[in-house]
């Protein structure tokens, strides 16, 4: 199994910055991507970014030349620096990683989520 904890959410201004990281522990053996999720109240889960293990970002539109995703697979960390934070950011943040076994399915694994909470 793969552990995934998240730091770093808390309450900003609009126009502030949060930095969010994800440390990944466990059997971490070839984890392919890794990245960010959210879920406003009364919304879907949505993406907003996600890594490949060969370094391709994908993020949601909504967040694109905001936010920033990176990882280092030495430290086996993700991160989401979060700029310009609007009141429609607010949301729990998810880390979220997946390996592709075997056999060809995907297992995916999800952290217990950060509240980010931006203030208008």
């Amino acid at each position: 199994q793969v552990q995934l904890v998240e730091s770093g959410g808390g309450l900003v201004q609009a126009g502030g910055s949060l930095r969010l990281s994800c440390v990944a522990s466990g059997i971490i053996f070839r984890l392919d991507r890794m990245g960010w999720y959210r879920q406003a109240p009364g919304k879907q889960r949505e993406l907003v970014a996600l890594i490949t293990s060969g370094g391709t970002i994908n993020y949601s539109d909504s967040v694109k030349g905001r936010f920033t995703a990176s990882r280092d697979n030495a430290k086996n960390m993700v991160y989401l620096q979060m700029n310009s934070l609007k009141p429609e950011d607010t949301a729990v943040y998810y880390c979220n990683a997946d390996r592709l076994t075997a056999i060809g399915r995907r297992d995916v694994y999800w952290g217990q989520g950060t509240q980010v909470t931006v203030s208008s």
